[in-house]
Parts: structure tokens; sequence; C-alpha cells
């Protein structure tokens, strides 16, 4: 594995993969436009969950592509 970047791009990638899905695009629109208060009011919970599931695991990704990249910094390999 070549880590280049720091940046969490994969769960960049894989977050606008699940907000452009149907589900997700339907679970925006009725967390801004439901006219129901029961529906969303569960739609913004369901966003506040995926929104810190996803930092979370950025937030891995981010640490995980670190170490690796101090790891090589300092000239060490895994053993076979």
């Amino acid at each position: 594995m070549n880590v280049q970047t720091r940046w969490p791009w994969i769960t960049a990638f894989l977050a606008t993969m699940v907000i452009i899905s149907p589900p997700g695009r339907e679970i925006i629109h009725d967390a801004f436009f439901s006219r129901e208060a029961l529906s969303r009011d569960i739609a913004w919970f369901l966003l506040y969950i995926g929104l810190g599931v996803g930092v979370l695991i950025a937030g891995l990704e981010w640490r995980v592509r670190l170490i690796i990249s101090r790891r090589r910094a300092r000239g060490a390999t895994t053993s076979s």
C-alpha cells in the first residue's frame, strides 16, 4: 500500500456515494422538507447518526494513514 496523503479520501468517497444514493437523498429530503414533525425528527436523528459515524471512520482512517506515513518516514518495514 503506497500512502501518498493523510487525507481520508476513501471515507469521503464512500460518504459521497451514500449521500447521492436514493435512500440518502430521501433522508436528506425528509430532514429538510418534510411537513410532518415526526418524519422530520426521525430523519434528523438518522442524519446525525450518519454524520457521527462518518466523522469517526474518517478519524480512524486519518490516524491509520498517519501511523503508516510515520513508519515509512522512519524506514521501518513489516516482517514477512
